[in-house]
């Protein structure tokens, strides 16, 4: 009984705790996509570097790389000397169609609220990462702003501002960490106005006016709803999303296994032993000595010479002389005796 009660309560509190990871899980996955903010989709009025709706007027070397437009009004002075590195639509379909997808994007871009961060004053000196920006009243820059992607190149950054956009002169927005000016958006209540030399990213989608300074630079689009565009020397570059980096990942190197190499075994010659030829020497000449017979003391001369009478059958014969004399000695000897 004791063990069923136990086994009972370690599934309460298995269970517990599944719960509570899922509620988790579910809490972080969707925080995920409610802190994120949606991309502006521009229609056709993305193709366009510089779009007015009452007049473009321009002062000075001004360059736009995009196509310029202009709808409903019908004034478009400064080009040349501008250049204009796109088509111009002035007060056709096209420009009309444009500025009809301008207002349902300004009014996308107005109407997102989820995750909503908001900002007031001056935004120089911060570093901002992905999201959505509220700022009730005007909004100005002065120095720098960061935006940073965290290394997430489809993070998108909307500023949605109440009233006016004011940047000093000599200001910037800098883009880190794969921050692409193609996904920062400036929504703007009434007008924009960029101060002189400075370095601005991201669309600006303006209710009323923008008037870019002189060598205020804009790596983005001045898109203005109802009121006109005012450029001086100013260069205008419609931005382009750079595709995701492919990373490819190359194919393991091939596993060389060392093969053995065989050193044959050297061949071993048999070893010759010289053959040394001793050439005898000559044999000396032998000069006949001359042989001086002498008689050894102690020897009767027999006439033979010294070396002969030391071997054996010359010492036999004085012997046997000897032996002969004694015989007859002793014989005498006898014979006196009887």
């Amino acid at each position: 009984m004791l063990q069923l009660l136990a086994i009972h309560n370690l599934m309460k509190v298995r269970n517990t705790v599944l719960v509570s990871v899922l509620a988790m899980s579910l809490v972080l996955g969707i925080s995920g996509s409610v802190f994120a903010a949606t991309a502006v989709d521009l229609g056709t009025a993305g193709g366009f570097a510089v779009l007015g709706g009452s007049t473009v007027t321009n002062t000075g070397n001004t360059v736009v790389n995009g196509d310029l437009g202009l709808s409903p009004g019908t004034s478009l002075t400064g080009f040349p000397p501008g250049i204009v590195n796109g088509a111009q639509h002035i007060t056709d379909a096209v420009a009309t169609q444009a500025q009809a997808d301008l207002v349902t994007a300004y009014n996308a871009a107005s109407g997102q609220s989820v995750g909503v961060i908001t900002v007031s004053g001056d935004l120089g000196g911060q570093t901002l990462t992905a999201g959505l920006y509220n700022s009730a009243s005007s909004l100005g820059l002065t120095g720098a702003l960061t935006l940073d992607a965290q290394g997430n190149s489809d993070a998108v950054f909307i500023f949605q501002i109440g009233s006016a956009l004011t940047t000093a002169s000599a200001s910037k927005v800098a883009l880190v960490n794969g921050a692409q000016a193609c996904n920062v958006f400036w929504q703007v209540g009434s007008s924009a106005t960029l101060g002189t030399n400075s370095n601005f990213a991201g669309t600006i989608i303006a209710l009323s006016s923008v008037t870019v300074n002189t060598g205020a630079s804009i790596n983005g689009r001045v898109l203005a709803r109802n009121g006109a565009v005012t450029l001086d020397t100013s260069p205008i570059n419609k931005p382009t999303c750079a595709a995701p980096a492919v990373i490819v990942t190359p194919p393991p190197a091939p596993v060389v296994v060392p093969v053995p190499i065989s050193t044959p075994a050297p061949t071993t010659s048999p070893s010759v032993t010289p053959v040394v030829t001793t050439t005898a020497a000559p044999a000396p000449a032998l000069t006949p000595a001359l042989t001086t017979t002498a008689v050894a003391p102690g020897f009767p001369n027999t006439g033979f010479p010294p070396e002969e009478r030391s071997t054996p059958r010359y010492i036999a014969i004085p012997v046997a002389v000897l032996l002969m004399a004694a015989g007859a000695f002793a014989l005498l000897l006898r014979k006196r005796a009887v």
